[in-house]
Formats: C-alpha cells, sequence, structure tokens
C-alpha cells in the first residue's frame, strides 16, 4: 500500500480543461471587438483579461507558452489565443479562441472590400489615433507586470534590456529569433537552480497521434502546395498556396508579412497597389489580428474566387499553419518544460521576450502613437486607468477612442 501512494505521489496530476466552448468562444470574441493596436498590445489585452481578472492560468504559465508562440512563424497573438483556448476547453477551445479574436475584423474587412474601393483619410481618423496611444497603455502594463515576475534578478534584467538594445538596433525578424536563442543558452548556462517549484501542468487535452498528424499535413502542405500549383494552374489552389506560405514562413507579426503579401498579390494582378494600401490602412482601423487582412485581399482578388469564397480561402489558408503548428507542439510541452534544464533556458527566454516586448513599446508602438504632448496626456491617463483604477481594457478603449476623436476636432 505504502509503495502505491509513492507511485501515486510521482505521477502527475494530468488536469483536464476547464472550460466550454461558448465560454471561450464569449471570451474571444468580445477581444476581438476590442483589442486594438496590434500583436504586442493583444498579448496585453489577453494577459490582463486571462490572466490578472479570470485567473485561467498564472504568469509563469502565461510566459512560457508566450515563449513558445514567439518561436513559431505567423501571427503570434493569433497562435497564443489559441494555445489558450486550448488550455482552456482543449482543441475545441482552441477553434472558439480562434473564431472568436479572429472574425470579427475579418468579416468587417470583407465587407469593405465588397462595398467600397477604399475609404481617403482613414489612417488619420481621430479615433484611430486614440486606438494607437491606449495601445501603448496596454503594453507598458503589460510589460511591467511581466518584468516584476520574470525578471526577479539582475542577470534577467540584464537580459532582458540587453534583448530590447539588440531588437531596437537591428530590427530584423532574424534577430528576434536569435535573441531568443541566445537567452535559453544563457539561461541554461547560468540560470539553473535558482527556482525550486515545478511549474503546473497545463490540461492540454490533445492526443499525441493528432499532434504528428498536424506536423505531418503542416510539411506536407508547405512542400507540396507549390508542386500542386504547377501541375495544376487554378487560382483558388495559387490563393491557397500564396496564403499559406504567407502564414507559414513569416517570422514577427503581421506587419513583416506584408512586403511579402504585396510581392505576390500586386505583381500577379489580383489587386493593385492602391487598394493594397487602402486595405492596409483599413485593417489598422479594426480589432484584432493584422492577418486578417488577407479577407480583404482575398474578397478583392481577381479573377474568381474572390468576394466572400475568396476571403474565405486567403483567411484559412494564412491562419492554417498556426493551427497545425500550435496542436502539433503544445501536447509535447509540459514534458519538456518538466525538464530542470529546459525551464533553465525558459528562463531566460522569458527574460528575452520581456525585453522584446519592451522594444515594442517603443517601436513600432510609441513611435506610430505618440505624437504631441497630448498624445502623452493621453497615454498616462489610460495607464492609470487599467493600473491603479482597474478599469476592463474595453472601457478604456472606448473612452480612449472618444478623446481621440474629440482632440481631432480641437
Amino acid at each position: 500500500m505504502q509503495i502505491d501512494e509513492e507511485m501515486i505521489e510521482k505521477e502527475p496530476v494530468k488536469a483536464g480543461p476547464q472550460g466550454t466552448f461558448w465560454e471561450v468562444l464569449t471570451v474571444f470574441t468580445r477581444l476581438g471587438l476590442t483589442s486594438f493596436g496590434g500583436p504586442v498590445a493583444h498579448l496585453g489585452y489577453f494577459r490582463e483579461e486571462l490572466v490578472v481578472r479570470r485567473k485561467w492560468l498564472d504568469e509563469q504559465n502565461y510566459a512560457d507558452l508566450l515563449a513558445l508562440c514567439q518561436f513559431l512563424p505567423g501571427p503570434s497573438s493569433s497562435q497564443m489565443g489559441i494555445a489558450l483556448g486550448i488550455t482552456r476547453a482543449g482543441r475545441w477551445g482552441g477553434l472558439a479562441a480562434w473564431l472568436g479574436f479572429t472574425l470579427p475584423s475579418a468579416i468587417a474587412l470583407t465587407i469593405f472590400a465588397l462595398l467600397t474601393n477604399g475609404i481617403q483619410g482613414i489612417a488619420q481618423a481621430g479615433w484611430l489615433h486614440g486606438l494607437l496611444v491606449v495601445a501603448v497603455a496596454v503594453v507598458a502594463q503589460a510589460v511591467w507586470g511581466m518584468a516584476k515576475t520574470l525578471c526577479p534578478d539582475r542577470l534577467r534584467v540584464t537580459l532582458a534590456i540587453g534583448a530590447a538594445i539588440v531588437i531596437l538596433l537591428w530590427p530584423v525578424a532574424i534577430a528576434q529569433i536569435a535573441i531568443l536563442v541566445v537567452g535559453g543558452l544563457l539561461g541554461w548556462r547560468f540560470l539553473r537552480a535558482v527556482e525550486t517549484s515545478q511549474p503546473a501542468i497545463l490540461p492540454l487535452a490533445i492526443p499525441r497521434r493528432l499532434a504528428i498528424a498536424c506536423l505531418i499535413i503542416f510539411f506536407t502542405l508547405l512542400v507540396g502546395l507549390p508542386v500542386f500549383r504547377l501541375l495544376f494552374p487554378v487560382q483558388a489552389l495559387a490563393l491557397f498556396d500564396t496564403f499559406f506560405r504567407a502564414g507559414s514562413l513569416v517570422f514577427g507579426g503581421g506587419h513583416v508579412v506584408l512586403p511579402l503579401l504585396q510581392r505576390e498579390v500586386v505583381p500577379s494582378g489580383w489587386v493593385t497597389n492602391d487598394q493594397f494600401l487602402t486595405g492596409y490602412a483599413a485593417a489598422q482601423a479594426v480589432p484584432g489580428p493584422l492577418f486578417t487582412f488577407s479577407a480583404y485581399l482575398g474578397a478583392m482578388s481577381k479573377p474568381f474566387p474572390n468576394g466572400w469564397l475568396g476571403a474565405l480561402i486567403a483567411l484559412v489558408a494564412i491562419f492554417l499553419p498556426s493551427f497545425l503548428m500550435v496542436v502539433g507542439i503544445l501536447p509535447f510541452w509540459n514534458r519538456l518544460r518538466a525538464i530542470e534544464a529546459f525551464q533553465a533556458s525558459l528562463r531566460g527566454i522569458n527574460a528575452a521576450v520581456v525585453g522584446i516586448l519592451l522594444a515594442a513599446l517603443y517601436q513600432p508602438i510609441w513611435t506610430s502613437a505618440i505624437r504631441a504632448p497630448i498624445d502623452v496626456a493621453l497615454g498616462l491617463a489610460a495607464f492609470a486607468l487599467l493600473v491603479i483604477w482597474k478599469v476592463p481594457p474595453w472601457i478604456v478603449v472606448v473612452i480612449s477612442a472618444l478623446a481621440g476623436a474629440g482632440l481631432s476636432l480641437l
């Protein structure tokens, strides 16, 4: 009996998902309607809503998932949303998170493409500028909160600052990967045994066979789609291949994918350069992931399929790699995180992530939003509402949009 008890104590307890599809869909739909400011700001909204307010997971687990998503190609905030949905309600929770976070902006951009050739001056709208300013406060809150947890000693503070300096001086996608690799190596070498507690087991109810199948499908599509496109020159297949590769090979978020998409869709004649730039301005004006710009391009593309069908093909294609990669890797995550050497590497990686977010707070968040002292004042007010008065982020977003619209009239 004593042996059995010891075996039970050594066997890790596998927690099951705690939520439902509809709960995750409701929460992420609200995030999809109110999360302005780009991928870094989205991570701040996620943290405030799911870690601080709802306590779906703790700060350490959130940071570990964030470190994983920073390594993967594609839209990091959408991958993070999928991962968070899976930890809450299993594989269907991941789908619910993606639907709720993605569809509001995708539908808005598709309707925009169908109804108009563009609205001049949308990028200069006062309410949009107010949304960019509130993103500064949201990201600052996230960086401050994560830094207190993930950089508790001089070595990790130094690592975070060093990462910020490197990414500011070398702002290319490969630099981010290099920073995370170096952070992991430094953590593995210098941050062992600094913490003795084991990370909480994440409820990742995904069969390993499904995970392996997803990884096989991902690499098969990545290699096979260009071949099939040459053998079968069908526009629908060309559209799917273009956006699947964009979602598979781009690191660094939505802004990094724009040059790749422009090289693919403008020279081919699918959209004009003016249509491309107009859609990009519209994508800046809606909440949610910037990768939903793909829905606009699919709807505008020529020849057929376009419209709603083209939008659906482009949207599914650009986000499918994120689903396949996240589902393919997450089932192995708890086992990896239980290895002490890997834990040490994660400490270094997490500190580097804080530095990357700190750099992003300046470029592009601060530089695109703060133009005058009045913008600093609005940002400070938003920060105070979030941090001191604990006002829900969506209310702060509305207040900042209205303030921005009002200030533009002065």
